[in-house]
């Protein structure tokens, strides 16, 4: 079992920045590929950005290429998600993910993907 534990939601004006956080606990961190997901009221939920076990391949939803940033510390059994340039069309419950990786280089882009789920931080954009 892994869990997960997502912090740093709020609620910011458009423009700004968040950053969020994800503390992983139960299994070693670093055999994990890691992903971030939103999902807005009315919506389904939808990828944002994934990292690799090793950090060193990540993945962006084009709606956040460019004003993302996902990265992770395997020591500290941690994933982030720099969010700037905030806009309300961010506003949505942030979703971190889990799954065991073979792979050290791989990503997963699918919620279906993912076996492990945290219980998620809300993130709310105004004009």
């Amino acid at each position: 079992q892994v869990q997960l534990v997502e912090s740093g939601g709020g609620l910011v004006q458009a423009g700004g920045s968040l950053r969020l956080s994800c503390a992983a606990s139960g299994r070693t961190f670093s055999d994990y590929a890691m992903g971030w997901f939103r999902q807005a009221p009315g919506k389904e939920r939808e990828f944002v950005a994934a990292i690799s076990r090793s950090g060193g391949n990540k993945y962006y939803a084009d709606s956040v290429r460019g004003r993302f940033t996902i990265s992770r510390d395997n020591a500290k059994n941690t994933v982030y998600l720099q969010l700037n340039s905030l806009k309300p069309e961010d506003t949505a419950v942030h979703y971190c993910a889990a799954r065991f990786a073979s792979g050290s280089g791989s990503v997963y882009l699918t919620t279906s993907e993912y076996r492990y789920w945290g219980q998620g931080t809300q993130v709310t954009v105004s004009s």
